[in-house]
């Protein structure tokens, strides 16, 4: 699969799920099934930790919420929020492509 720009939003802490979890936009790669995808050096797999996360962290078992970015820009769960850190690689690419807002393209975060 090719890669391409997702959401990927940290669910777990250790007291449960959170929903105000460190998120970004950011372009990660896929193995050939597209069960394991390959973020920062992370490697995550299909399968979440609980109820809130669609993947885990291979290696620390963290629960992560992957996927697609929404072009009206809601890709936090409606109970939750805080910023969402735009990858500088990934940027442009994002607010001309994916949200119809190149007048934003300078911003870091959604």
């Amino acid at each position: 699969m090719k890669p391409r720009i997702m959401y990927i939003e940290l669910k777990t802490h250790p007291g449960g799920h959170n929903d105000r979890g460190p998120a970004w936009i950011g372009r990660v790669s896929f193995n050939k099934t597209g069960k394991t995808l390959l973020y920062r050096g992370k490697r995550f797999q299909k399968g979440g930790t609980d109820s809130y996360a669609n993947y885990h962290d291979a290696e620390t078992g963290e629960g992560y919420w992957i996927s697609g970015p929404k072009k009206n820009g809601e890709d936090r769960h409606s109970c939750g929020g805080g910023p969402i850190a735009i990858d500088e690689d990934v940027r442009e690419e994002y607010w001309t492509e994916i949200r119809n807002k190149p007048e934003r393209i300078k911003e870091t975060f959604a």
